[in-house]
């Protein structure tokens, strides 16, 4: 059996709830013991209980929230990616396979969400080609 982890992250929304993992006990049971609750959105990292982090575990908290982070980051692209290509796709079933009752109920919805989309993508483009104010 391989050797289990120090500590267990529970994914939650926002962030995690935080475990010590502990097999050194008689029954050889794994027991797990909340130590804290954190909030990856805002950094916020609270004890549980009585409980008071040592430097170990907020050094372990701290590592798994950057990476966290990170991928969190790293999967919003991804879906951005993944939506162009959904754009791409849509735009291939409006053109061929779509009835005129599947596009009456879309249409006025795809219509705005794009436009919405455009919007901001435009005035966004726009902000990184505006030179920069060096005063």
């Amino acid at each position: 059996m391989s050797e289990l982890p120090e500590f267990y992250f529970r994914v939650r929304e926002n962030g995690a709830a935080v475990y010590r993992v502990d097999t050194q006990n008689r029954q050889r049971r794994i027991e797990m013991t909340e130590i804290a609750v954190i909030n990856v959105k805002n950094g916020r990292v609270k004890p549980h209980g009585s409980h008071e982090l040592t430097p170990e575990e907020t050094t372990v908290i701290d590592d798994w929230m950057a990476e966290r982070a990170a991928l969190l980051a790293r999967r919003d692209l991804d879906d951005i990616h993944r939506t162009v290509d959904h754009l791409n796709l849509t735009a291939q079933w409006a053109q061929g396979r779509a009835s005129d009752a599947e596009l009456e109920d879309v249409t006025d919805r795809l219509l705005l969400a794009m436009h919405d989309l455009r919007s901001v993508l435009v005035r966004k483009k726009a902000d990184r080609l505006a030179p920069r104010d060096k005063g």
